[in-house]
């Protein structure tokens, strides 16, 4: 008997990099986050891939929020050089920021010796009711945060649609 998996709700995976956008290289990250979110239990509406603007960044959250996907990972621009501006769009977007996933991420990525991991200044937060994650770009970033995300984010998304209390 196959057994029934309840899915976790809809995803999408936003991928930043100018190298990808302008053909100089293929997107490494995108495929494995979406891998990671379908063995989690998400439904991934796809991978998109923006240039490292942070209007290009915004607009990519934004369409997502409105698309009402329960969850979004970007992936790429964290870090500390003048062209990392994923965080900063993603602050532009976020309602309430959740600072302990994104603690944990960088803490557990350190731990596994993923520096760009523990360098990131990447953000996490709810937009709407739209859990928004960002993650370094290397695979052992990727990996290493995706292990963390997991188990938290299913009860971000439940919490998400409780009803609100007058």
């Amino acid at each position: 008997m196959e057994r029934s998996v309840r899915s976790l709700g809809r995803a999408l995976v936003v991928v930043v990099d100018d190298r990808v956008v302008h053909g100089e290289r293929g997107d490494a990250t995108g495929p494995l986050v979406t891998e990671l979110l379908e063995e989690a239990g998400f439904v991934v509406d796809g991978s998109v891939v923006v240039a490292g603007e942070s209007v290009d960044i915004r607009n990519a959250l934004n369409t997502a929020v409105i698309g009402g996907v329960d969850l979004v990972v970007t992936v790429g621009g964290t870090g500390v050089s003048p062209r990392d501006v994923t965080p900063d769009a993603t602050a532009g977007v976020l309602d309430r920021p959740i600072p302990g996933i994104a603690e944990a991420i960088r803490a557990s990525g350190l731990a596994a010796g993923a520096v760009d991991a523990g360098l990131s200044r990447g953000l996490a937060g709810v937009s709407g009711s739209t859990l928004v994650v960002n993650l370094a770009a290397s695979r052992a970033a990727v990996r290493d945060g995706m292990a963390t995300l997991t188990p938290l984010v299913g009860r971000v998304i439940e919490e998400l649609s409780w009803p609100e209390q007058d």
